[in-house]
């Protein structure tokens, strides 16, 4: 499963984190069901990122399962990229012995979300200690709160990807600044003293102060000079 290292590390701000706990806790209140979560990719796992202040809700934010091979009713949405509806796992073989019946979670709704660049954040999903089959106006009226959440991760991936450019612009004036300052050559072998007084070849001194990498060839003039006699 292709996940992006950098953006399970970005930090979801405290106003976007209480919308969220808004959306989770007006779903839970409209289904008049036990949990509506909000579940993000973590590395390898799958974190309870926001769990709803209802009656009876199982879940708390901050607990984890690993994704791969779960047997999560969210490891299917992830694996998929696509809605999952079960109305009551009880009555279905694939379902009915999934981790959650543990918490008598027998009937799920999720919802993948992703990030602007397509990558998947996590899941908005619903679950019920009870057989629910959920309406198509649930699913719509989930697809709009999942829209509002990617709106908000587009926001947080602009700022992130502006960040991430802003730092290599700095390091790069910092090179430049560097290269600009008044460097002592050899005249004769081309040596370059460093700040600390040692001489370095050109390319030992470019390499530790930028990220330029050197390789050798010859010139025209250089092997007119000396392959004279070869190339004729």
């Amino acid at each position: 499963m292709k996940r992006h290292p950098s953006l399970t590390n970005i930090e979801i701000s405290q106003d976007i984190i209480e919308r969220w706990q808004s959306i989770v806790d007006i779903l839970a209140e409209i289904l008049d069901i036990p949990a509506a979560l909000v579940m993000r990719i973590v590395g390898k796992d799958l974190k309870v990122f926001m769990s709803s202040k209802s009656k009876n809700n199982p879940y708390e934010p901050g607990e984890r399962e690993p994704l791969e091979s779960s047997g999560l009713y969210c490891e299917t949405v992830i694996k998929n990229r696509n809605k999952l509806l079960i109305p009551n796992a009880l009555l279905d073989e694939k379902w009915k012995n999934n981790p959650d019946i543990k918490h008598n979670m027998i009937s799920y709704l999720g919802f993948p979300v992703y990030w602007p660049n397509g990558m998947i954040f996590g899941t908005l999903c619903v679950l019920d200690n009870k057989a629910n089959s959920y309406s198509n106006t649930i699913e719509q009226l989930m697809i709009k709160f999942r829209e509002i959440l990617e709106t908000n991760l587009l926001l947080l991936f602009m700022n992130h990807e502006l960040g991430v450019k802003n730092k290599n612009l700095a390091e790069y004036l910092t090179e430049i600044q560097s290269l600009r300052e008044i460097t002592p050559i050899c005249s004769y072998c081309k040596k370059i003293k460093d700040d600390k007084g040692y001489w370095e070849t050109v390319e030992a001194y470019f390499s530790k102060h930028t990220d330029t990498k050197f390789s050798h060839g010859l010139c025209p003039d250089c092997i007119e000079k000396h392959y004279k006699d070869i190339i004729k």
